[in-house]
């Protein structure tokens, strides 16, 4: 195993999820096709793919967590821009802290303030 390399969410409006990615991640696609939109964020890929079916009543089996260095901050700009409160910032152990919204296709996004995980390549 060589690490993550790509969290994928599914989503109803390929187009209208773009945007909100977009915004939510501050950085433009670097694919950009009617079957599937990619983000390169820090390093590791976002992706999106049209649902046949599109849904907001997602599973929650699996959450991809995004380190951020100010967890307050980016949690308040997430709802502002239009995702949904699911788990408030909190801590789980010396300075780690978690916390998760909805986007507004209905899927987890888990964000991480974690000092102690340094990521590799």
């Amino acid at each position: 195993m060589l690490g993550l390399r790509t969290a994928i969410y599914k989503v109803g409006d390929l187009n209208e999820a773009k945007a909100w990615y977009g915004k939510a991640f501050d950085t433009p696609p670097y694919f950009d096709e009617p079957f599937y939109v990619g983000f390169n964020i820090g390093g590791y890929e976002l992706g999106l793919l049209p649902e046949e079916h599109p849904t907001t009543d997602k599973a929650e089996s699996v959450a991809a967590f995004w380190g951020v260095n100010d967890i307050e901050a980016e949690y308040k700009r997430l709802i502002d821009l239009g995702a949904s409160e699911y788990e408030k910032p909190f801590n789980v152990g010396g300075e780690l802290m978690t916390a998760t919204v909805k986007d507004p296709f209905g899927n987890v996004i888990g964000l991480i303030y974690n000092p102690y995980f340094k990521s590799g390549s």
